[in-house]
């Protein structure tokens, strides 16, 4: 390690002789007046046997800024905004470490149809948000590289954490019972700070995270912005967000949170709260109660899958996909495809999976299917089980109230499983890491 950090050290400056050429070896001395050496560029933390540099943090941090400075967030300072998002990106990097080791890839197709997801999001073409990025000063090229690190990282927290969450029949009816005997179940709308211990940490180091904890805390009293304050002290990966968790059902939330908010009234900030995790401070901006009645459109639905693996890429999956829709459009039968070619439970009916609710699905698998009209076959969409056909056969406005109690229930269960343990995950990789910080190095 120490002599790649030396080599890789050394190749991040360059020697500029008068500012216009490199002195190639063995030439005669310069004149030490005339000889300028610039720091183009240095490393300011190894992870494992790769490295972060400046520019990669400064990038981030203009990034960030122009986020924050739209949300209207304050702005912290930039010593420790360059601390915060160093660990961030730390952290990011031992994850995609991790993936590429264990086989967890995105390739361009799915790139680029995500890229066009986000542009439509935004009401732009690919060009003009490519125009507006680049006139915010965000290199366009390295945009588009976080999104497709992005997506490896969901997809890796998806198959190490979210795919083992079990949920057990006693559990939704401990949760039923509980929200039967408070009369209904309310929704909080809250902010989070987050300061991780780390795992087998020792009493010293435990109370250096308290002190941090605590420091973050007597500044909110003292009238400091909690967003702002997010910012610069959580370790939550929604710090940049300003720790904003948004509006959580009181059976996604963990226990610890739920009886700090019983005394809490909107616009309140909680005392320091400990986890196995680490130390939490949490804001209530606002509370509702669930209404009574659940109406939604559901979708009559049918699907063809075709999984990617190590022997099936993204490009080979999607092929497949187009040529069997091809097939389709000239007279195939849906069904007869589906039963002979998808590579889920419902092939055997055909890809039918009945009538579908909001929530029912993957986020992917239900943004292509609201967009289609009724009889309309979608291109091959991607979602975390691989590649889908998607057809919609029927709509229809219906009250679901008691028969989504318990799939309700086990949703907000499962999520707030997921959650606790995506962080307990990430610590745990994080802590396994080898990292050396030179952020401070002359």
């Amino acid at each position: 390690m120490s002599v790649l950090k030396t080599y890789l050290q050394r190749a991040c400056w360059i020697v500029l002789v008068n500012a216009h050429f490199i002195a190639p070896i063995g030439a005669a001395q310069t004149d030490a007046a005339n000889t300028k050496i610039i720091p183009l560029d240095r490393i300011v933390a190894v992870v494992n046997d790769d490295v972060i540099t400046q520019y990669e943090l400064d990038d981030h941090i203009n990034l960030v800024v122009n986020q924050l400075k739209k949300q209207g967030t304050p702005l912290p300072p930039r010593n420790v905004l360059e601390k915060q998002l160093l660990e961030r990106l730390i952290n990011d990097r031992v994850q995609l470490q991790y993936a590429k080791e264990t086989g967890v890839r995105v390739d361009d197709t799915l790139l680029e149809k995500t890229m066009e997801r986000i542009a439509q999001n935004n009401k732009m073409s690919l060009q003009q948000m490519r125009d507006t990025l680049e006139r915010d000063g965000v290199n366009f090229n390295h945009f588009r590289e976080e999104i497709r690190n992005e997506i490896i990282m969901t997809r890796l927290k998806e198959r190490d954490v979210d795919n083992k969450i079990v949920v057990t029949d006693s559990e939704i009816a401990n949760y039923l019972k509980s929200q039967a005997a408070l009369g209904k179940e309310d929704e909080y709308n809250l902010a989070h700070i987050l300061v991780l211990v780390p795992e087998q940490a020792s009493p010293e180091q435990i109370q250096a995270k308290r002190a941090r904890a605590e420091q973050a805390l007597e500044q909110i009293k003292n009238g400091a912005d909690f967003a702002q304050i997010a910012v610069s002290y959580s370790d939550a990966a929604d710090a940049l967000q300003g720790g904003a968790l948004g509006w959580r059902p009181a059976g996604r939330l963990p226990t610890l949170f739920l009886d700090a908010l019983r005394s809490m009234k909107p616009g309140d900030v909680s005392g320091i709260l400990r986890s196995a995790n680490g130390f939490h401070i949490i804001k209530l901006l606002d509370e509702r109660g669930k209404d009574a009645t659940i109406e939604v459109q559901q979708t009559h639905v049918r699907h063809i899958l075709v999984k990617t693996s190590e022997l099936v890429s993204d490009s080979e999956a999607r092929a497949r996909l187009l040529n069997l829709k091809e097939r389709l459009e000239n007279g195939a039968d849906f069904a007869e495809l589906a039963r002979l070619n998808s590579e889920d439970g419902s092939a055997a009916q055909g890809g039918d999976l009945g009538w579908i609710s909001p929530g029912d699905t993957v986020p992917d698998f239900e943004h292509a299917m609201n967009a289609l009209k009724i009889g309309q076959i979608s291109d091959p969409v991607r979602s975390p089980y691989g590649w889908h056909l998607i057809q919609v056969l029927a709509r229809r406005e219906q009250d679901v109230t008691h028969d989504r109690e318990r799939l309700l229930a086990r949703q907000a269960i499962r999520a707030r499983k997921a959650d606790e343990a995506y962080e307990e995950w990430l610590r745990q990789l994080r802590d396994s890491a080898y990292v050396e910080y030179h952020l401070n190095d002359k």
